[in-house]
């Protein structure tokens, strides 16, 4: 038997799946009307604005330093506010814990209905109802963190050993008690390694929510930007990923150790 009797390359099969390729693509072009030529006309442009960025003003980092505070109490703040309202529904977002699907299944909804808000749209909103200013960041960090520790809790719930639950509920121990001295104890530890994971998150939310107006070196980041100070822009980039890689690396080390 030769080679070729025993590889089956079915070349038309993955010609079809190029056409069809190209054909999504250029239907797309089409559809929404892109214009490269326009694109690579602008590469001047380009390579102005690049060479603006690639000159950072160090001279004004001193004047990051109190922004950036706020924005790391800012998340601070709205981490552990999050994640003691996610406490207590991620409980009740389990039929392990309630015994009830109907309670369940509503306090699921609601998670479900926070989580699909975007980041920049609550903050927007919240800007709107309550004003520019810190207290509008951490109220919008507190949500999503609300949201998204909600969902990996009650999910650690559902893995947790069964048997000092039925024990509990043996020996008479009524829901929150069971909750308390059973539940609890098994998921201490991913609680507080999602609350790190959480902060982790909202350090980098946070700088983009203060170019809405929720307060932050997101101000600063939109300031820069309205006036056309690409070199400041550039200092504040280059903070901003600095403090995202301290936090990262803290955060890390200790989600280890808690592991």
């Amino acid at each position: 038997m030769k080679i070729k009797d025993t590889v089956h390359f079915q070349w038309y099969k993955t010609l079809f799946i190029v056409i069809l390729l190209a054909l999504c693509l250029f239907g797309s072009i089409y559809s929404t009307h892109a214009d490269f030529e326009q694109l690579f006309s602008n590469i001047g442009q380009v390579n102005a604005f690049l060479r603006k960025l690639s000159h950072p003003d160090f001279k004004y980092l001193s004047r990051l330093i109190s922004p950036m505070v706020k924005t790391l109490k800012m998340s601070a703040l709205g981490t552990v506010i999050g994640v003691l309202l996610a406490v207590p529904f991620s409980f009740l977002a389990t039929t392990v814990v309630t015994g009830n699907p109907v309670v369940t299944h509503i306090i699921r909804f609601l998670l479900n209905i926070i989580r699909t808000i975007p980041n920049m749209l609550l903050a927007a909103l919240l800007v709107a109802i309550i004003g520019i200013g810190e207290a509008t960041g951490v109220i919008t960090i507190a949500i999503f963190t609300f949201g998204v520790t909600s969902q990996l809790i009650f999910e650690s719930i559902e893995t947790i050993d069964r048997a000092p639950l039925e024990a509990s509920l043996a020996v008479g121990a009524n829901r929150l008690k069971t909750a308390v001295w059973a539940v609890w104890p098994q998921i201490a530890s991913s609680v507080f390694s999602y609350t790190f994971y959480a902060f982790e998150l909202n350090v980098r939310a946070s700088t983009v929510l203060g170019y809405v107006g929720a307060g932050g070196i997101g101000v600063k980041l939109n300031e820069a930007l309205g006036l056309f100070k690409y070199e400041r822009v550039s200092i504040i980039i280059l903070f901003i990923f600095a403090v995202v890689v301290i936090v990262d690396t803290i955060s890390e080390a200790i989600r280890r150790r808690l592991k």
